[in-house]
């Protein structure tokens, strides 16, 4: 039973420290285009650090688009969350010979991701990014074990 608070309380922790991270506005700037071609080739090959990278330098998109949503009565912290889990599913589905930009399809997918939070229940993504992708919510998350 102690191990299960102290897991929880580390996640709400971690939690806590994102959306702090999020809302002082303190993201990285996003990466030059050689720069995320290089991550995304290393994350195609397995690489977790170069899929923690995209995330972390794409979290200014998930915020910008987030703020279409803030007069939706959603709290704001739920809004980031929501929106990054959106972020999560783009950088995995994401398909390089496609020819969309990375931000351009992560864009769509946080758009979704945060348009289906509102229609709890619906399992079809509303929109498309691009005829031939993935739908960004089919994309399922890797389960984190504390």
């Amino acid at each position: 039973m102690s191990s299960i608070l102290m897991a929880l309380s580390l996640f709400f922790k971690e939690l806590l420290m994102f959306v702090a991270y999020v809302k002082n506005n303190a993201f990285p700037q996003p990466l030059p285009e050689v720069e995320e071609e290089k991550y995304l080739r290393l994350m195609a090959d397995g690489d977790p650090y170069a899929r923690n990278k995209l995330i972390e330098h794409n979290l200014r998109l998930v915020a910008h688009i987030v703020k279409k949503f803030e007069n939706t009565g959603e709290d704001s912290e739920d809004l980031i969350s929501i929106g990054t889990i959106g972020l999560i599913k783009a950088i995995e589905s994401y398909q390089v010979d496609k020819g969309t930009k990375l931000a351009t399809y992560a864009a769509r997918c946080i758009e979704n991701e945060s348009l289906l939070s509102k229609l709890r229940g619906k399992q079809k993504s509303l929109q498309k990014p691009d005829g031939g992708f993935t739908s960004c919510s089919t994309t399922s998350l890797p389960r984190v074990s504390f």
